[in-house]
């Protein structure tokens, strides 16, 4: 395995479990896989819509072990991430499991990972494409800090829509996901007994699924994959279950210390709206071809957004992430090339916040109108 600019390249990575009878690797080159983190892991094991019907019954495993996992430690590591990131870590407990962001000085995502804690170590795993300018990025920061950045050969399993057996004695750690979609558990395990993991999770009855059969749950849970379903112009409020509210941790906490990008976070939060939402969408299922990520969404021959990931669905058929517009939404049919994409009503955020600043704003202008008469 090579080395670049001190982070491992993993883009020749190929997991064991692909010699599992029916096993059909992703092809990273499928234009519908653009941006999508696919190379070395089955995409289905043979009979795809079978696999996902199958979270419903029993429950599956999902081999993730594409992902790339970093571990920051020292004794200072709760604090230097706290000051990075969206989510709040200063305190986090042993167990401890979030989203994260990374965001840039203008409030534009870098980096999206999910946080886990075991001990006194931090584990952020992310797709491969990002995880190499997240590390670069970390060690840059680092200054006079006593933290530990390295990137262990670890991966994810998954497993959907039953419950995690006990004595995964392979297992560095695991966590519950809390997330829009069937009850979930990540498992992370150094690659090298992924193959036992699989073992041990079948005989406790749980069949293997392809990646096929969690992006489609990926998408209808509105769980963005960075480089497919997000772009340069891509802040936080727009995938609206990432801000923390109420009992839900989300990626962005909204009452801890400053980080960078926050004042765009706060700014959004109590002032306004994303100009762009997250969406899930409904693609016409008769074109031969669908439209791939990235391709632009339209409205009567105007761009008013971006398509995501697209996977064909067990019950629903072809679906996708999309951001859009708001002044777009319930305007009229929207396009992905030639493929019609109807918006998913029940995606739209019902709890954006109270915007506290923009109550404040409209008191005053109230005030100094009735003043004015």
């Amino acid at each position: 395995m090579t080395t670049i600019d001190g982070v491992e390249d993993t883009s020749d990575y190929r997991s064991p479990l692909l010699d599992l009878d029916g096993a059909v690797a992703a092809a990273p080159d499928d234009p519908q896989h653009r941006g999508v983190d696919v190379a070395g892991v089955a995409w289905h094991y043979g009979d795809p819509f079978g696999e996902q019907r199958a979270i419903g019954s029993g429950g599956v495993w999902i081999d993730r072990s594409q992902r790339r996992v970093l571990k920051v430690s020292g004794p200072d590591a709760a604090e230097y991430l706290n000051n990075l990131l969206s989510q709040q870590l200063i305190d986090a407990a042993d167990g401890f499991t979030a989203e994260a962001l990374d965001l840039d000085a203008q409030g534009h995502v870098a980096h999206h990972a999910f946080v886990s804690v075991t001990g006194s170590e931090f584990y952020l795993d992310l797709p491969a494409g990002p995880a190499a300018s997240l590390k670069s990025y970390l060690e840059k920061m680092v200054f006079w800090a006593q933290v530990t950045i390295e990137e262990p050969p670890l991966g994810v399993v998954t497993v959907l829509g039953g419950s995690l057996p006990t004595g995964l004695d392979a297992a560095t750690l695991s966590r519950r996901v809390d997330w829009l979609g069937p009850e979930r558990w990540d498992v992370l395990v150094d690659r090298g007994q992924v193959a036992r993991v699989a073992e041990q999770l079948s005989a406790a009855g749980l069949r293997p699924a392809g990646l096929m059969a969690f992006t489609a749950e990926r998408i209808k849970a509105l769980e963005p994959e960075q480089e497919a379903d997000l772009d340069h112009k891509s802040i936080a409020h727009e995938v609206a279950h990432w801000i923390g509210r109420g009992d839900r941790l989300g990626a962005v906490h909204l009452h801890k210390g400053c980080y960078r990008g926050q004042e765009t976070v706060s700014r959004v939060e109590n002032v306004g709206r994303s100009p762009r939402l997250m969406v899930l969408l409904q693609l016409d299922g008769s074109d031969p071809q669908l439209p791939a990520p990235g391709t632009p969404l339209q409205l009567g021959g105007r761009a008013v957004g971006r398509l995501g990931s697209v996977a064909h669905d067990c019950d629903d058929g072809p679906i996708a992430l999309g951001i859009v517009k708001r002044s777009a939404l319930n305007r009229g049919q929207l396009t992905a090339g030639s493929t019609a994409c109807l918006v998913d009503p029940d995606s739209l955020p019902t709890d954006e916040g109270e915007h506290a600043g923009r109550v404040a704003i409209d008191r005053l202008r109230a005030a100094r109108n009735q003043a004015e008469q």
